[in-house]
């Protein structure tokens, strides 16, 4: 290989005095615009050490009676369909400590929806937000979401977030029938809550 003339070198110090001057200034490729997101210290945020906790708790859906939580907000399109595919309830449940709605405590109430999302069997979209009423809990809630097929012995639906207590939290629900009374639709669910939490 012959030697670099002096001219040939004085080009190629150029050339890439000028690409390290502007690679600086190119964006990166990391999708991370600094004017849009950084990075944070978790503690500005007041979150410590990520713990397990486990809830047990009772949800009263009561679609007939003197104190309706449960009430149908879009009726399905369809009155031919076994599963009632289309049907979307707003709930605002209480979650008691017991399975007994008069006599046990309650801890805070489960808010949101769930609608008919199956044709085949009786498979509920559930939407909801369990927004606790006690102790250093009270204010603070826990969002599930996920499919629960309801004749099933346990369903299992996801813990995708939460407030309060639980910003940052995931996690899964276990939902076991208690008691259904299939004339009016109330039911009682027994909800086992484990939600990963700071």
């Amino acid at each position: 290989m012959a030697p670099l003339l002096p001219t040939q070198l004085s080009l190629s110090t150029v050339i890439i005095s000028i690409l390290l001057l502007f690679l600086p200034l190119t964006p990166a490729t990391t999708g991370e615009d600094s004017s849009f997101v950084k990075r944070i210290d978790r503690r500005l945020l007041g979150l410590k050490k990520e713990k397990l906790s486990h809830f047990r708790f009772y949800w009263h859906d009561i679609l007939a009676g003197s104190n309706v939580t449960a009430v149908t907000v879009v009726q399905p399109p369809s009155n031919t369909s076994a599963t009632a595919f289309g049907l979307i309830n707003m709930i605002d449940d209480p979650l008691t400590l017991g399975p007994e709605l008069g006599t046990s405590e309650m801890v805070g109430r489960a808010q949101g929806l769930y609608g008919s999302a199956s044709q085949q069997d009786l498979g509920l979209l559930m939407v909801m937000n369990f927004a606790f009423i006690v102790g250093k809990y009270n204010g603070s809630s826990i969002t599930v979401v996920g499919r629960n097929a309801v004749f099933s012995k346990v369903r299992e639906m996801a813990v995708i977030g939460g407030s309060g207590l639980f910003r940052f939290a995931r996690g899964f629900v276990q939902a076991r029938t208690h008691k259904v009374d299939l004339s009016t639709g109330n039911a009682v669910v027994e909800y086992n809550v484990y939600v990963l939490h700071y």
